[in-house]
């Protein structure tokens, strides 16, 4: 069968380009691991397509084959030069002959951190210099320029059509796609549908990191999507770390930093890859570094904001529990040039339960001690506030604060009662002048003493009653 006979799109490739994080599974025809048998098809082999699969296939160079078996929806992005021919008679490079199939596998997931590879630089990702994130930072961030290699094709799942997929910019086929509009427009395009499969649409256009101090990911709405493609192996450690943005734990080390001014993350990193990470005791070390934001709680239980710091997440290698020396290293350099790396603090814990003290931990909680001493404050004087305003009242089953003192004041009755001084006119009748009709017999029912204060009959006027009534 011949190349012009194949009822398929055909496309010219340009020159490569490769940045920050590329995406790595293929459809090329020359990935041998994309065919059935496990080898690419010969001059003696039929080359079988499933019927109902949707895609496009990369072929880099020319092929011989004796029969093709094509899909209904398909396409060969044909490299400079590629393309396909019949051999008569047999081919005395290839076997017998047999019936090789490309594999009939769905989209992999765009959300997948397995298959995904990141590196700082363009000459990082050529020469195999990745770094380590966590599970969230895996997959390309906001601010992430997206790589699929030039001579290469593909076909993903973008996702589930919750959130649309953001990014700096993305490679595909040699062309950098940075336009909105541009990019939409490939997307449209047979290639673009069969490659970018799945409800979520992907779109370029935003602005780079400004922050020296780094920026956050923006993939923390599609933590669920992303850890629902992870299988978390049983941790080999007694209390494994839960990194932030991490799906599973970890053995290993965390080293939290508080930066000032003049922190610069990119800068910060290539320091401990220079300092740290070429010795030999730490060659099989993976660590991980990135800017989180920290939930802030007062008293460690009322949540009040976020705090942005670093997180330096260090995973143990082959060679055993390493991770904790190398968290100690770590701190130990942040104590010793805080000042000029622009670091306020830094702490670690490991996976062995051990932690670090604080550097520049005294001035932090020194700060978070007054902190929490306003805020009591305030609220106290609130409060007050709201109650003398009838804004805010006191429970009427609370007793209040003066019946408290009346019933401490006045005591049981059946007790005996201060009365302070001797009154001669009420605590001694027998003082009182003979006035006939007031101070008669009834003188001795004038005075009452009850739980509310004491009380007394005046003559006066109770005859004056007497006499109004008459």
């Amino acid at each position: 069968m011949l190349m012009t006979e194949l009822p398929l799109v055909f496309c010219l490739v340009g020159a490569a380009g490769a940045l920050h994080k590329q995406w790595i599974p293929d459809t090329n025809y020359e990935n041998k691991t994309n065919w059935d048998r496990e080898a690419v098809p010969c001059g003696n082999d039929i080359a079988h397509f499933p019927a109902q699969r949707k895609v496009s296939v990369f072929v880099e160079t020319t092929h011989a084959v004796r029969e093709m078996r094509l899909p209904v929806d398909g396409e060969f992005i044909l490299n400079s030069g590629a393309g396909f021919y019949v051999v008569r008679g047999k081919d005395p490079r290839c076997g017998a002959g047999v019936t090789t199939k490309f594999r009939d596998s769905e989209p992999l997931r765009w959300f997948n951190p397995a298959l995904w590879q990141a590196a700082a630089t363009l000459d990082d990702l050529q020469r195999g210099n990745f770094l380590y994130s966590v599970h969230e930072e895996s997959v390309p961030c906001l601010q992430d320029d997206v790589v699929f290699e030039a001579h290469s094709s593909f076909s993903m799942d973008t996702g589930s059509g919750q959130f649309a997929v953001s990014v700096k910019s993305v490679s595909v086929l040699g062309k950098k796609f940075e336009s909105r509009s541009e990019f939409y427009q490939y997307l449209s395009s047979r290639s673009g549908q069969l490659q970018f499969q799945g409800p979520s649409a992907v779109t370029v256009g935003n602005q780079e990191c400004g922050d020296p101090s780094g920026c956050d990911c923006g993939n923390s709405v599609n933590h669920q999507q992303i850890c629902n493609t992870i299988t978390c192996d049983s941790p080999s450690c007694k209390k494994p770390l839960h990194p932030a943005g991490h799906c599973c734990g970890v053995c290993g080390a965390i080293v939290t930093i508080r930066y000032a001014a003049g922190f610069n993350l990119q800068t910060y990193r290539q320091r401990i890859h220079h300092l740290f990470l070429i010795l030999p005791k730490y060659k099989h070390i993976q660590l991980g570094m990135s800017k989180v934001f920290k939930s802030q709680r007062l008293m460690g239980v009322i949540p009040f904001g976020t705090s942005p710091e670093i997180q330096v997440v260090i995973v143990d290698g082959e060679k055993g529990p390493q991770s904790e020396g190398l968290a100690r290293d770590i701190l130990t350099d942040a104590r010793s040039h805080a000042s000029n790396l622009g670091i306020a603090g830094a702490e670690y814990l490991t996976s062995s339960g051990s932690s670090s003290d604080q550097t520049g931990g005294g001035a932090g909680m020194v700060v978070g001690v007054v902190f929490g001493v306003l805020i009591m404050i305030t609220i106290v004087v609130a409060a007050a506030v709201l109650i003398r305003k009838g804004v805010v009242r006191i429970p009427s089953s609370l007793p209040s604060l003066g019946s408290l003192m009346r019933s401490s004041d006045v005591g049981d009755l059946d007790g005996s009662i201060d009365h302070g001084f001797d009154n001669p006119i009420f605590d001694r009748p027998n003082m009182l002048p003979d006035i006939p009709g007031v101070y008669g017999a009834a003188a001795n029912h004038s005075i009452s003493m009850t739980q509310t204060g004491v009380h007394f009959v005046n003559p006066v006027y109770d005859d004056s009653e007497t006499d109004l009534n008459a």
